[in-house]
């Protein structure tokens, strides 16, 4: 461990004896039993690669974020965002991966916020978590819903409303969110594993069949990203990193939490750069860069599947719509995962009613948080559905503000959790007296949140283009301020606890067992194990 081998450190609380912490003023009881903790050892670096991988949803991105981001922004040189996107998200990576080794809670993003801005912050962070990617989640019910329906119509000849297949959707993947999470994984890898393979196929497709301008690098020209549509183009190609972000959700779940998650961060953060970064460029090489922007108007998220159609024939492009839609399930699952374990965090540690913080007996997941989300995504479904005036109206107009809405909603919320978790990396070692050995890992963490605030700036700026709300629209304000209210919520929640119920407001961001810096300071303190730390901890 870098830190806390050496005494270093100015940890208030250390183990004494098996699940408590002592400090001057009292112990705090961090382990609350068996039920209160996620079962160890369910996964492996290969099976979290793919869970969190399954969250960017690789074939929902380049059919639908891509070509919409070409037709809607007109920036041809979409492809080099990924590439300097994939650079703030490596940056980023540096200081939150170091920040992993130390922290092993299912709260992840607010856990480290609260480690290091305090658990009032910490709170704040905790409710937009929750907040933004239920609300991710339950967006793309509407895509699969509509996605499903689509092929019925195509290939039997059925007619079905859009929301009955995202009905069962959501009861399929809150009964596969109960089960254990290394059959989740096996799920989410296989469907993973397929759609890579297509978006290979048809992209060595476009690369051995170009446009009239060949394999032109013309996309990769910074002066292709002039316009007044760079910021908004920002925001989209943010939501295809959205996923990688996720792995130190289950580091209480790996074997070797504090090696293999910080390894499967880089390693999705490199795949999802390099891959996107390629298909975006083949998209522009199989039109020509010069066209792409009217063929991306033209056929709209149609774009990639009439032009794998030219060059691979009518049955691959068949399959290809079965696996965007196995592609979009897996993205569904991958999420309603996470926000099971954020909600189950929150129970665990008073944020939420504690019914939530138990896992069941069977398989060890958290049965009530994967329940929670399955409500919450039923309920919104539901309304999305009712708002449907078919025959009349535009049965499309529904399903496209859900998966539009929730999804940049989700992604606003995300960026923010990234920001302030940069600032509580830096607080947290600095603050601990290492900010001198952990400098390079610090300036990342800076240079991240300065870009990822940019982008945040970008975001609200142009969010009614985000939302395709119309300018001037309420909209373009609401629906980030629900980001807003769940922020004020929880800060509002943390500091009643703080007042009311300090034992419970001390104990955010511990989790079920003592933090990892606090035990080796422990260990390393005289008496060893049993011996308190020497100075209290502040905590804002």
């Amino acid at each position: 461990m870098p830190i806390g081998s050496s005494g270093k450190t100015n940890s208030a609380l250390a183990t004494a004896g098996p699940g408590r912490t002592t400090g001057p003023g009292g112990a705090i009881r961090t382990f609350k039993g068996t039920e209160r903790a996620l079962r160890a050892d369910r996964i492996g670096t290969p099976g979290l690669l793919l869970s969190v991988l399954a969250a960017s949803a690789p074939l929902m991105v380049v059919a639908g974020i891509m070509v919409t981001t070409y037709q809607v922004m007109g920036i041809v040189g979409q492809p080099l965002l990924f590439v300097a996107l994939g650079v703030v998200m490596a940056l980023f990576s540096v200081g939150y991966a170091e920040m992993s080794r130390h922290v092993h809670n299912a709260g992840a993003f607010y856990a480290y916020i609260a480690r290091g801005l305090g658990g009032t912050v910490g709170a704040g962070a905790s409710f937009v978590a929750l907040v933004s990617y239920s609300i991710m989640q339950t967006g793309i019910y509407g895509m699969f819903g509509f996605e499903v329906s689509a092929l019925l119509e195509r290939y039997l000849g059925a007619s079905v409303a859009w929301w009955i297949p995202a009905l069962l959707g959501v009861a399929v993947v809150g009964a596969l969110g109960a089960l254990k999470i290394d059959l989740n994984a096996k799920v989410l890898g296989v469907l993973l594993l397929l759609e890579v393979v297509m978006i290979v196929i048809f992209d060595l497709g476009f690369a051995a069949q170009p446009g009239p301008q060949g394999l032109s690098l013309h996309a990769f020209d910074p002066a292709t990203l002039g316009g007044a549509g760079l910021g908004t183009s920002l925001c989209f190609a943010v939501t295809g990193f959205v996923g990688f972000e996720q792995a130190p959700v289950y580091a209480e779940e790996t074997s070797r939490p504090g090696t293999v998650v910080a390894r499967v961060m880089f390693l999705t953060v490199g795949f999802v750069a390099v891959f996107f970064a390629l298909s975006c460029w083949l998209i522009g090489v199989a039109t020509g860069p010069d066209h792409v922007v009217a063929a991306a108007g033209e056929h709209g998220p149609g774009l990639i599947f009439t032009l794998a159609e030219q060059r691979l024939g009518t049955l691959f492009t068949d399959v290809l719509h079965l696996f965007f839609v196995t592609g979009i399930f897996a993205a569904m699952l991958s999420c309603h995962n996470v926000v099971a374990r954020y909600a189950f965090a929150m129970g665990r540690e008073g944020l939420l009613p504690a019914p939530l913080g138990r896992t069941a007996k069977a398989s060890g997941a958290p049965a009530l948080g994967s329940l929670l989300q399955t409500v919450l995504a039923l309920v919104v479904v539901t309304a999305f559905a009712v708002s449907d005036d078919k025959p009349a109206g535009d049965p499309t107009a529904p399903v496209i503000h859900l998966s539009a809405w929730a999804g940049n909603i989700g992604a606003f919320g995300v960026i923010l959790l990234m920001a302030t978790a940069s600032l509580a990396v830096i607080v947290f070692f600095v603050r601990r007296g290492a900010g001198r050995a952990q400098a390079g890992r610090l300036t990342a963490s800076g240079l991240a949140a300065l870009a990822l605030l940019a982008v945040l700036v970008y975001g609200v700026k142009d969010f009614d283009i985000l939302v395709d709300a119309g300018e001037g629209s309420v909209l373009g304000w609401l629906l980030p301020s629900l980001i807003g209210v769940a922020a004020v919520i929880g800060l509002v929640h943390g500091s009643l606890l703080r007042a009311r119920k300090p034992a419970v407001h001390a104990r955010i961001g511990l989790g079920n067992e003592a933090f990892q810096l606090d035990k080796a300071a422990g260990a390393s303190a005289p008496g060893g194990a049993d011996a308190p730390a020497p100075h209290k901890e502040s905590r804002p």
